[in-house]
């Protein structure tokens, strides 16, 4: 094959993959710019109102515990903090001792759960189902 046959299928397939960064930068900063966007000045990072940021760190049950750190961690952060027994603020992929208490708060919340600390199968499961705690309200993400 030549070379002058192959440049018009590059150029259509380098000419897609600009179209699709630019499509995806316009995007970017339309959301940058969309009210509610901005960051809150308040140092707990707290989300726009009525938002509810998506978790996509982690998609399994696998055993999770104090001292734990990176994409198991952030998601049941990030799980924790969405039903607002942890602040924004913590969710930084290490299970620490603000983590340790807000999955004890959420087990004591969802019985059956035992207020272990332990992020296991039937933990997990409570988080992903997004289960109503028992009282209704939750309000311990101080």
């Amino acid at each position: 094959m030549s070379r002058a046959r192959l440049s018009p299928r590059r150029s259509a397939g380098t000419s897609a993959l600009a179209t699709g960064l630019l499509a995806a930068v316009t995007l970017a900063a339309a959301v940058a710019v969309a009210p509610g966007a901005a960051a809150d000045a308040d140092a707990q990072n707290v989300p726009p109102a009525g938002s509810s940021p998506v978790c996509a760190f982690y998609d399994g049950d696998g055993l999770t515990v104090f001292g734990d750190q990176g994409d198991r961690a952030f998601q049941v952060q990030c799980m924790l903090a969405n039903r607002r027994y942890l602040p924004w603020d913590a969710v930084d992929g290490t299970f620490g001792l603000r983590t340790l208490d807000a999955v004890r708060r959420f087990q004591a919340d969802h019985p059956p759960l035992l207020g272990t600390g332990l992020v296991d199968a039937d933990t997990w499961a409570a988080l992903w189902r997004g289960d109503v705690p028992v009282d209704g309200a939750v309000d311990g993400a101080a």
